[in-house]
């Protein structure tokens, strides 16, 4: 892979983004495009399906959650294709920038009047709500694509491949524990892994390292005192407390529990009623189980699998180094989310609160989901694109060979 280009750094970056819209690209990936299509168009059915009854009785309003995430799906959708039309390499102009931005809005967010006991969200009156966690995610991802590339000869030491994405990460954990949003935490670790990883960390290293932090981790977790202990105890056993702090857990596995094979039908969830709480949001999927069974389920992860082994694909194919890593933490972000939401659901891991991508209602997370999958589709396009002009120049070269054969048989 090539490295990135210089000219897209030293243009005026108004001027670059602006001339990058209008200039010949590749075609947009169609596969990978219906696909995409599809996940949303499923996820806003399960979730009309899924909200409508806790709407109707919080708000009055069985369409409040399904029509705010309709808006969010259009308006991320439309923008999703315009950022798939801008040089994935300008983008990497913003990586520090945004680092520090999201730095800031992680210490604000601390003194935002709290929602549900958590400080998560930028909570303006008569401003949609942010919850900065979201953007935390794209911001490492961008940053370490960007250090990747540029370290790319030095990614086997120990301080470029291990400890300068260390630091960097740290101060966004903290803050993030602050608040306290632990999934936002343990996703944001495993994007930084997967990117080492992928990036060229020496592998001692980066096993001593990841044990390292994977040990802090649990030891942070362990100690911890109140709901953190809570939510381990009623993983052991979520039968325990049914009535107060396992509710949740126990409701969703009884909710899957009642799907069978085919599920009760759309639409037809009884448990939806005021019995399992978040039903909208982390817990969507275990409504999703109950009204369309396993089969319905399956199809769900099918979808999902597809969509990261389609990202696998372009960042394999990608023009570059950067834009492959780009893609590959992005992919991560939605692969380990869709992963860690299913096995809460489940009771597979101590609930977390993980929402499933795509599904679960929250207008910062579909907007910026969407978002990153335009640069996902920036990529393929520029990929597209240089598989097209490598074939014309194939061509041409095939053309002029058998012209000077046929001049020389002539002669």
């Amino acid at each position: 892979m090539r490295p990135v280009a210089n000219q897209a750094k030293k243009e005026p970056l108004l001027k670059a983004l602006i001339q990058s819209l209008f200039k010949r690209q590749g075609p947009i990936s169609m596969g990978l495009l219906a696909n995409l299509v599809v996940l949303l168009a499923f996820g806003l059915i399960v979730l009309f399906s899924a909200s409508y009854a806790i709407a109707y009785y919080k708000f009055g309003d069985s369409y409040h959650y399904i029509r705010s995430q309709a808006l969010y799906a259009l308006v991320g959708f439309a923008a999703m294709l315009v950022i798939s039309r801008v040089d994935y390499r300008l983008l990497l102009r913003f990586a520090w920038p945004l680092y520090w931005v999201t730095l800031i809005l992680l210490v604000a967010v601390l003194f935002m009047p709290s929602i549900n006991n958590v400080h998560r969200w930028i909570n303006i009156k008569g401003l949609p709500t942010v919850q900065v966690g979201e953007i935390a995610k794209f911001s490492i991802v961008l940053l370490l694509a960007t250090l990747f590339e540029k370290n790319r000869s030095r990614m086997h030491n120990f301080r470029q491949g291990i400890l300068l994405p260390g630091v960097l990460l740290v101060p966004m954990l903290v803050l993030l524990r602050l608040e306290p949003h632990n999934s936002a935490m343990i996703l944001m670790c495993c994007i930084t892994a997967t990117l080492m990883f992928v990036g060229g960390a020496n592998l001692m290293w980066f096993a001593i390292g990841g044990g390292a932090a994977a040990g802090g981790i649990a030891l942070l977790l362990i100690t911890s005192k109140g709901y953190v202990q809570e939510r381990l105890s009623g993983w052991l056993d979520p039968f325990s407390d049914v009535l107060d702090s396992t509710m949740q857990t126990a409701q969703g596995l009884y909710t899957i529990g009642s799907g069978g094979w085919f599920g009760v039908g759309l639409g037809n969830s009884t448990q939806k009623h005021l019995w399992l709480s978040e039903a909208q949001n982390d817990f969507i999927f275990a409504i999703l189980g109950e009204e369309l069974g396993f089969v319905g389920a399956l199809l769900c992860i099918a979808l999902f699998a597809l969509l990261v082994a389609q990202g696998i694909y372009v960042a394999v194919n990608a023009p570059d180094r950067a834009g492959s890593l780009l893609v590959v933490g992005i992919m991560a972000q939605i692969g380990f989310q869709f992963f860690f939401n299913i096995a809460v659901v489940t009771n597979t891991i101590p609930n977390t609160g993980i929402s499933l991508p795509f599904f679960s209602s929250g207008g910062t997370s579909l907007l910026l989901l969407l978002g990153e999958m335009g640069v996902v589709f920036s990529v393929s396009r520029a990929a597209n694109q240089a598989r097209a002009e490598r074939k014309a120049r194939e061509a041409e070269e095939k053309a002029r060979q058998e012209a000077h054969v046929f001049r020389a048989d002539k002669t």
